[in-house]
């Protein structure tokens, strides 16, 4: 990063710090947050984990309300948690909707020229980097769902081979080396599963056809809140550090 870190706060959590810092993003031309989790007695080499929170958060909920710092700490993962968009640029249409815009940056390049700024794709990949995947209750399917076909319509435009660049389920479809298994645990009281805004069915098969490992856990009972990621995170950091460890 070109521009200064100035640090926002620092708390002590298993011995290890939950930090929050601001920069001036040169990607996005804004003021950008993002918070880490250290842990303690770091090593010189620390496996890093990226958590890419979804619609409405910033870089504070997961921090604040998943308790994944015990599991981090055990592992000795630090943990790297950015905003999921831009603030602050003031582009009409920005906060009109919770699904879109402030809050919602998908983690792409928009290329319709009003949100060409929104560039959140380098920003994670590029500015902020890298190694295996899991998720919680993930939009897995966007460019069939309504929250998908909204985000990639306005920021990519109509052309739909541009939508699928940054879609899971078509991008494993394209990948047959895939050899680090995925961990997907998904509540099957989400009320967003069944508003057919998740479709983890669809990777499911897509991972299927190609060979790529999957473990896809539906979660009876479990819904789409952070009491439901709190439950297993602890899984998921496990998962990451058998991976990152062996890196």
């Amino acid at each position: 990063m070109s521009a200064a870190l100035e640090q926002l706060s620092s708390s002590k959590m298993f011995d290890g710090f939950n930090l929050r810092f601001r920069h001036q993003s040169a990607t996005l031309g804004c003021a950008m947050t993002f918070s880490i989790y250290m842990p303690p007695s770091p090593a010189s080499n620390i496996p890093v984990l990226y958590w890419l929170s979804g619609l409405t958060c910033n870089d504070e909920n997961f921090i604040m309300k998943s308790g994944a710092q015990r599991a981090a700490a055990a592992h000795g993962i630090a943990l790297v948690v950015p905003d999921t968009s831009p603030r602050g640029l003031n582009i009409e249409g920005e906060s009109d909707s919770y699904d879109f815009g402030v809050g919602a940056g998908f983690y792409l390049n928009a290329t319709n020229e009003k949100w060409k700024i929104w560039r959140m794709y380098d920003y994670v990949v590029k500015e902020l980097p890298k190694v295996s995947v899991s998720a919680f209750a993930p939009i897995a399917n966007p460019i069939n769902c309504p929250w998908g076909q909204k985000a990639f319509s306005n920021y990519l435009g109509s052309t739909k081979s541009d939508w699928e660049e940054y879609d899971a389920t078509c991008l494993i479809k394209k990948n047959n080396n895939v050899s680090t298994p995925i961990l997907i645990d998904q509540g099957d009281a989400d009320k967003f599963l069944a508003e057919q805004q998740l479709l983890p069915r669809n990777f499911e098969e897509a991972c299927k056809a190609v060979g790529a490992p999957l473990i896809l856990r539906m979660q009876p009972g479990y819904d789409h809140s952070y009491y439901f990621i709190a439950t297993f995170v602890d899984d998921h950091i496990a998962h990451h550090a058998q991976f990152l460890k062996s890196a």
